[in-house]
């Protein structure tokens, strides 16, 4: 799917989670940058809400996951290589 020349806010919430990815209940990456400049991060927090979604943000990016399932932070100060854990 193309972008129109001038994009409006719902025009693109609707091209961000249109992307296969996301239809498919996987993983898309925004710009924190882009959200802020086409939508605004509080109205694109409200559509994650909305949908039931969760995002990290690092770096400048928001990875959104789009599914309902649960996110856990993996990493290894969190669990340092001595420690045994199962999942």
């Amino acid at each position: 799917m193309s972008l129109p020349v001038v994009l409006s806010a719902d025009h693109w919430i609707t091209h961000v989670f249109s992307a296969k990815a996301a239809r498919q209940g996987g993983v898309v990456r925004r710009k924190v940058r882009d959200i802020e400049r086409y939508v605004g991060m509080e109205v694109f927090l409200e559509e994650l809400d909305r949908r039931g979604y969760n995002a990290v943000e690092n770096a400048g990016q928001l990875i959104i996951f789009c599914n309902q399932e649960p996110v856990r932070v993996v990493s290894r100060t969190i669990f340092p290589k001595r420690s045994v854990r199962s999942f």
